[in-house]
């Protein structure tokens, strides 16, 4: 064979190997751009229109759902599972709790965005909150109360509890305060401010989002209802705490401690079990460990939190409220689940409806926050972790060794992220993606960027240019 001929034949050579490179990397970015694609053309859950909602299962009392992200919405069901109240006109929604001695008229806290600068808003996006009041059987809607605040992210109200007719209490996220205000006069009549005992330095960003109070619930003293204790949820400091009105912090009743994610992590809507129904004890939705959980209060008043319970399924990604029922299920609202669910006292689903990202769940004619719940030491519950749930994965999309390799890979990513990078990446994407549509583009992405580094290096050896590494071995 002539000199000649051997660069012609390794010429050919090395372009059969970079054409059979090329299709390689045509394959995995047509099967990944196909996943995507596959996956947003399909009927997803929306709930952005009344005539999207589904359908809920028949149960024994109404159930009305709050949205707070891709959609505001409140939505009420009736015991036989139609719709009879919907509303989207807020931006978002968030708590919601029966009317005493009238549970088909609900209260609720809500905000808008106000885009526009003007008189209430001098930098948009701001936020106008409301406590509002809603006759479900004829969809007459009071503002009760509200304040406009200078930002909108990190400054809705999340919660409110009623104290009695005249009072409501108010957990107020831009301020980082509870506040108890007369709704008749406007007059704020007691704040506790959360810079009063816990430093600035720790937690999340000051002063953008520092605490995060996302919950507030009135814990009523017997025999005297006008002096009882405030149970305030501050997210981001992964504690539960306890306020007396004259006195301040409960500092031996805080559940939970900074950064101890063992314990909770950033957790919502803890639900408060009374003494006289098997407490002092807490159902919290443990929002980024995405579990539901209990923690009995064990020793009487010199005594600790201990964990008493704890639910999870396979499926279950950023809980945000869970309520103790009287029946002794437990409602549970799964926001990146985007289903609101009852499960029973062995830890099976017996109730579940579809919600894109629900914030909470009530079951009304069962009081406030189910207020007739009894504790899980009181009830005998038994745990139910994901091993117990018989795990994931499986179905009609699994390849013939019973894996489905963007699954794999997805529950692989999602191992790896941080929870809340995770889960931010789930509120602010489409309803339709999970864990195996980032896993489709991360794995696109990835073989385009090592294809346009193959097509340059050949390019550059084409030139004739080459390069090596400044450390190599030298044969003597």
């Amino acid at each position: 064979m002539t000199d000649r001929v051997r660069p012609s034949l390794a010429r050919l050579r090395s372009t059969i190997s970079r054409n059979r490179l090329r299709i390689v990397f045509v394959a995995i970015l047509l099967v990944s751009a196909a996943a995507v694609v596959s996956a947003s053309s399909n009927d997803g859950l929306s709930t952005a229109s009344e005539s999207d909602v589904p359908t809920a299962p028949e149960t024994e009392n109404h159930t009305v759902i709050t949205e707070s992200g891709r959609a505001g919405t409140i939505t009420a069901y009736a015991p036989d599972g139609e719709v009879i109240y919907y509303n989207n006109t807020r931006t978002k929604y968030f708590d919601v709790d029966p009317v005493e001695d009238d549970p088909m008229t609900i209260e609720y806290v809500a905000t808008d965005t106000v885009h526009s600068e003007g008189p209430t808003c001098s930098d948009p996006p701001c936020a106008r909150n409301v406590l509002e009041r809603v006759d479900l059987e004829t969809g007459e809607v009071e503002v009760l109360y509200e304040r406009y605040d200078y930002k909108e992210t990190a400054g809705e109200w999340h919660d409110s509890t009623r104290i009695d007719d005249e009072r409501v209490a108010i957990a107020d996220i831009v301020a980082d305060q509870v506040f108890i205000v007369n709704t008749e006069t406007e007059v704020v009549e007691w704040l506790w401010d959360a810079q009063s005992d816990f430093p600035v330095e720790e937690a999340g960003p000051y002063p953008e989002d520092w605490a995060h109070i996302n919950d507030v619930s009135y814990i009523e003293a017997e025999g005297d209802p006008n002096d009882g204790r405030i149970m305030v949820s501050l997210r981001n400091q992964d504690q539960v705490v306890f306020i007396d009105q004259e006195d301040g912090l409960v500092d031996d009743w805080t559940l939970g401690s900074e950064n101890d994610y063992d314990v909770q992590y950033e957790q919502h809507n803890p639900d408060y079990i009374p003494e006289s129904q098997g407490g002092p004890a807490v159902v919290v939705a443990d929002s980024e460990n995405g579990r539901v959980q209990e923690f009995q209060r064990e020793g009487g008043a010199d005594g600790e939190w201990t964990r008493s319970w704890e639910w999870e399924d396979d499926q279950i990604q950023w809980p945000r409220d869970a309520d103790r029922l009287p029946n002794g299920n437990t409602l549970i609202a799964d926001s990146h689940g985007n289903r609101v669910m009852e499960v029973d006292q062995s830890g099976e689903i017996v109730w579940e409806v579809g919600s894109t990202l629900p914030y909470e769940a009530e079951r009304l004619e069962t009081g406030e926050e189910s207020e007739g719940g009894q504790s899980a030491a009181e009830l005998g519950l038994e745990s139910r972790t994901e091993a117990d749930s018989g795990g994931g994965g499986g179905g009609a999309s699994d390849s013939g060794f019973g894996v489905n390799p963007l699954e794999f890979f997805g529950d692989l990513l999602e191992e790896l992220l941080p929870h809340r990078v995770y889960n931010g990446l789930l509120y602010a994407t489409p309803i339709w993606m999970g864990s195996a549509e980032f896993a489709a583009i991360a794995i696109g992405l990835l073989t385009g960027l090592i294809w346009a580094g193959a097509e340059l290096r050949w390019q550059l050896r084409d030139a004739g240019i080459r390069f090596r590494l400044p450390v190599y071995r030298r044969d003597d």
